[in-house]
């Protein structure tokens, strides 16, 4: 139950550029389903997105409009057991970043990676692993650690069963995982990802709430991280608030000129 929470897909399919809509293959021996979304311009390189939980690839589509508008590529897939991706038991962030390096394997050229939430802790792990393939790296509402963020959660969504059952089905996990739980926190690996980070985070987030995102920002190099926060936003609106766009703009613009 846990783990197969109400699925909350939404559709909204790009709308612009030259669209290829197919499927790659996962890990597994299945499949994700994806877009691909060239500009009409030459393209200054590509973007890859990742949603959270219980989402889809059309949930990214606001976001990837954005980096369209910018000049860029972008490419937008629905995790295993997520969109019309094929089934898997047992998702976790984990297996959220294996998608998300099948996905770099079929592009085949560094990226700028971005999630939100379970995506971003997703492409945290990912940006650990294999920071060659990553140019910039932006997490959106992404928690520091992982038992910590399910009491979260599970508190948020509600308090009798966050503070009653809660804790017994952290306990379950822990053991599930062989109490491998918090190896792959964002907070853990932040210290070892060598790369420009922004860290977007709504100022009204309730599942993680913005002294999270703090710590979590307070984990990588010095230097390396930068903070963005959404004046009034929840868990999922940061990127609909008025200071985003530029917010985004200045941190490609800067850090790919310093690329150059």
């Amino acid at each position: 139950m846990v783990h197969r929470i109400p699925r909350d897909p939404v559709r909204e399919p790009p709308d612009w550029g030259r669209i290829t809509d197919t499927r790659i293959p996962s890990i597994d021996g299945g499949f994700l389903e994806l877009w691909r979304i060239e500009p009409e311009t030459e393209s200054r390189g590509i973007v890859l997105l990742a949603h959270g939980w219980s989402r889809n690839r059309d949930r990214m589509i606001p976001r990837a409009r954005l980096f369209a508008r910018m000049g860029f590529t972008t490419v937008v897939h629905s995790a295993r057991d997520h969109g019309n991706s094929s089934p898997h038991r047992f998702m976790n962030a984990f297996r959220f970043a294996e998608d998300i390096d099948a996905v770099m394997d079929w592009i085949d050229e560094p990226v700028l990676l971005y999630g939100h939430s379970a995506g971003a802790a997703a492409a945290a792990i990912s940006a650990n692993r294999r920071p060659e393939r990553i140019r910039l790296l932006f997490l959106e509402s992404c928690y520091p650690y992982t038992k910590q963020a399910l009491m979260s959660l599970y508190r948020s969504y509600n308090r009798f069963f966050g503070y009653f059952f809660a804790p017994m089905v952290l306990l379950w996990m822990d053991v599930f995982y062989r109490f491998q739980m918090d190896r792959v926190s964002p907070a853990r690996l932040a210290r070892e990802i060598d790369l420009p980070v922004l860290i977007i985070h709504g100022e009204m987030d309730e599942s993680f709430p913005v002294r999270s995102a703090k710590v979590l920002c307070d984990g990588f190099p010095a230097g390396r991280a930068e903070f963005f926060l959404g004046k009034g936003a929840d868990h999922s609106s940061s990127s609909l608030t008025p200071d985003y766009p530029k917010a985004v703009a200045s941190f490609v613009d800067r850090h790919l000129r310093r690329e150059a």
